[in-house]
């Protein structure tokens, strides 16, 4: 398995990815759903604002990740890691854990201090992520589950209480991705 910054070359590629794993766990509408959002992602974020990673196994895309910018009133530089996918046929073999790992430290290496995350905490508590309280960073639209907004921090300093409120790049700034 290799692991590569993502290119705008690949976005067909990625949407397709990102479409079919959705669409086999949760329903087509929810795969559609999904690509479309990476489409938006990769399309409306400044280069600035957004970081993504693939894996690859030969010339075959199985995974990939985006790290988009979370906006706040601190000092800290802070990234959303969202959305992950891998291959229906890679699940189970640590690529998402290992492409997770790839895109943590490359986000060090951009001076990134902190990355939130919403998602399943049994499987993200495997790369490093742990709860976080709203009342320490708050999201920026109500939580459908709560219990899934987490943290890791990269700068190896404790997690900051940010007070206020809390922005996502456009493509996540709709509530029904919360």
């Amino acid at each position: 398995m290799e692991y590569y910054s993502f290119s705008l070359d690949q976005l067909d590629t990625t949407i397709a990815l990102y479409t079919d794993v959705f669409a086999a766990a949760e329903g087509q509408a929810v795969g559609e759903s999904i690509g479309q959002l990476v489409r938006a992602l990769v399309t409306t974020s400044a280069e600035r604002d957004l970081y993504g990673y693939i894996a690859k196994d030969g010339n075959t895309m199985v995974g990939g990740i985006f790290f988009s910018r979370f906006s706040t009133a601190h000092e800290s530089t802070i990234f959303m890691l969202s959305p992950v996918a891998v291959a229906n046929d890679y699940h189970g073999q640590g690529v998402g854990q290992a492409l997770i790992a790839f895109g943590l430290q490359s986000m060090t290496k951009q001076g990134v201090d902190i990355v939130v995350t919403y998602g399943d905490p049994a499987f993200y508590s495997k790369s490093g992520f742990a709860p976080l309280d709203e009342n320490k960073i708050k999201a920026p639209f109500p939580l459908s589950q709560p219990v899934g907004w987490q943290a890791v921090a990269l700068n190896g300093k404790p997690i900051p209480i940010i007070a206020g409120a809390t922005q996502c790049v456009d493509a996540f700034n709709n509530p029904k991705h919360w």
